[in-house]
């Protein structure tokens, strides 16, 4: 188990456009002012910019964006001659959803949304937020909201964003659900919600295996997973599925405490920045090092996802199953802007505990599985198949 200090939380964004970012999402959690482009022209080069805009000021045809617009397309210009996908430009109210993200933590009605085989959503309150304490409960379907009915044809993730407001009173949202066939109006106020990572349960192919499903790293996932493994050891678990498919990324520090949790102790990571090279160490402890595991993965199981699957594969510590990783090895940092927006910037490169590069590569699993088209998980059953092979001798 890895011993860390927590430093400044600001995280990547949740609602549009969370899968970019989580993909781009391996960070760490430093808030602080520097220049990135240092020269001595300079001056030279913003007085360039201002009379380009005076020019277009005096003589364009059309409508002329704002003076904010302006700005932050040439921001978004400068950072994309560095040609790296990872280093981008993010506005003050994305910037503040992204830090509430990370955190763990944001306004709202606490639902997840999940669509259906018949392409309904179906609504998932979290344990103990608004929306469940509301009346909501696993499996109503989500009909309308604020009386629009919801436009399935869109991502899950463009209707979150409308359950997410301002905590105060009188703000909330109306929901009609179905539950069965009966159709309810149920209007749930917003409230501070805690955002789970980490899915844990019992499987039902054999009562002897528990299963965690981690869906990000934020604030709040090192302890949430690791009370999701201490549960199911208390319910008679032998051996734990650990799902990483489609988890793009997220914090770091939270990264390499989940990675601890599989090692006695050695080398987690190494980073190589432009100047210097370090080593993040564990130490003793941790609460699966001793424990059968295996790890399920994706071409979407990317950044701090594969921190964890890299470590897990350098120590031999479980069997990997899937396909191959999405292959991001490079680390950003997150600075604050004057006017609270904010830049990810790509700072170092990271390695596995063996020293191997992942980036632009992936990691390949040891059984690997072509993503199912029947609606069945192949990669469950045989994540569920290797420890049971181990469990009967």
């Amino acid at each position: 188990m890895r011993d860390t200090t927590k430093s400044i939380a600001v995280g990547a964004l949740i609602g549009v456009g969370i899968a970019i970012i989580f993909v781009a999402g391996f960070i760490t959690r430093d808030f602080i002012g520097i220049s990135i482009f240092s020269s001595s022209s300079t001056q030279t080069s913003f007085s360039l910019l201002t009379e380009v805009q005076e020019w277009v000021n005096r003589y364009y045809l059309r409508t002329v964006p704002s003076n904010e617009e302006a700005v932050y397309a040439a921001v978004r210009g400068l950072l994309g001659s560095l040609n790296d996908p990872y280093t981008y430009f993010i506005p003050p109210t994305q910037t503040q959803v992204e830090s509430d993200a990370l955190a763990g933590v944001y306004g709202g009605a606490g639902i997840k949304l999940q669509r259906t085989t018949a392409g309904e959503f179906r609504i998932i309150p979290f344990e103990g937020g608004p929306a469940q304490i509301a009346g909501i409960i696993d499996g109503d379907i989500l009909l309308a909201i604020n009386d629009q009915s919801v436009d399935t044809s869109r991502p899950e993730s463009d209707t979150e964003v409308q359950l997410r407001g301002e905590v105060k009173d009188g703000a909330g949202v109306n929901l009609l659900v179905r539950r069965e066939e009966t159709q309810l109006s149920i209007f749930v106020p917003f409230g501070l919600v805690q955002v789970p990572s980490v899915f844990f349960r019992v499987l039902q192919e054999d009562s002897r295996l528990g299963y965690i499903q981690i869906t990000d790293f934020n604030n709040n996932t090192p302890t949430q997973f690791r009370s999701a493994v201490t549960r199911l050891k208390e319910q008679g678990a032998l051996g734990i599925v650990i799902d990483l498919r489609n988890n793009g990324g997220g914090l770091l520090q939270e990264a390499l405490e989940i990675a601890g949790e599989f090692v006695e102790n050695g080398v987690l990571l190494v980073e190589r920045s432009r100047d210097n090279e370090r080593v993040y160490d564990d130490v003793e402890g941790g609460v699966l090092t001793n424990f059968p595991v295996t790890l399920i993965v994706n071409n979407y199981t990317a950044s701090a996802s594969e921190v964890v699957v890299g470590a897990v594969r350098d120590y031999g510590r479980g069997l990997i199953i899937g396909q191959k990783t999405y292959g991001k090895g490079v680390i950003q940092q997150i600075f604050g802007l004057s006017d609270q927006s904010s830049i990810h910037v790509t700072y170092a490169e990271w390695l596995t505990p063996l020293r191997h590069s992942i980036n632009g590569q992936g990691i390949e699993p040891d059984i690997s599985l072509p993503p199912s088209t029947s609606g069945a998980d192949l990669e469950l059953s045989q994540a569920i198949q290797t420890l049971q092979e181990g469990l009967n001798p």
